[in-house]
């Protein structure tokens, strides 16, 4: 593998794991309410779960979806109902800081399933594949996995991290509420702009 080549695929894998999408809006909320550490299973989940995406998509899983339409159509329909079901999660929330209550924040199957239900991934996951290992030599994509696997971990990380930091500046469970209440929003935002997709 080329230098260039190496940094071409780091490139296309920041853009696409830091750039904001439910996955990221989750990792900074549960960076925001139950800290970083408990954060961090989500993170792990989540890039766990990419990953495996995007390993079986280079391994030849998109050309069963080219046969078979209705499963995207499956997984974005999927895909809208878990990000409506985070977002009330989220739009509910009591907005207490973990001291004493749930610190456990999101789980690591959770971050894994929402990456498996959410179209940023997908979409992702074809065009990364597509640009640097359509020939299907499976020696490129376990290498384009594994930086991606990096990056995508260092940059939802990050999200949590921003919400850990921001954890320090809210001082009460109004100001909790209100943070939650906007990521929400934008949870609901991005299932109303799936459904216009999917008609």
């Amino acid at each position: 593998m080329t230098f260039s080549l190496l940094l071409s695929m780091s490139a296309f894998a920041l853009a696409a794991s830091i750039s904001p999408g439910p996955v990221n809006i989750v990792a900074l909320s549960a960076g925001t309410r139950h800290g970083l550490r408990a954060s961090m299973r989500h993170v792990a989940g989540a890039s766990l779960g990419f990953t495996l995406l995007l390993l079986l998509i280079g391994l030849g899983l998109h050309e069963l979806l080219a046969s078979w339409p209705s499963i995207i159509e499956g997984v974005r329909w999927a895909g809208v109902a878990f990000l409506v079901y985070m977002a009330i999660k989220l739009g509910v929330d009591n907005g207490q800081l973990g001291e004493g209550g749930d610190t456990r924040g999101p789980s690591m199957w959770q971050g894994a399933i929402m990456q498996w239900l959410n179209p940023k991934a997908w979409l992702a996951s074809l065009a990364g594949m597509g640009a640097y290992a359509a020939n299907g030599e499976v020696g490129l994509i376990l290498r384009f996995a594994l930086l991606y696997l990096v990056i995508c971990y260092l940059s939802i990380a990050c999200w949590a991290a921003a919400g850990a930091f921001l954890r320090h500046w809210l001082r009460d469970a109004a100001q909790v509420r209100l943070v939650n209440r906007v990521l929400a929003l934008l949870l609901m935002v991005s299932a109303g702009y799936l459904v216009v997709a999917v008609r």
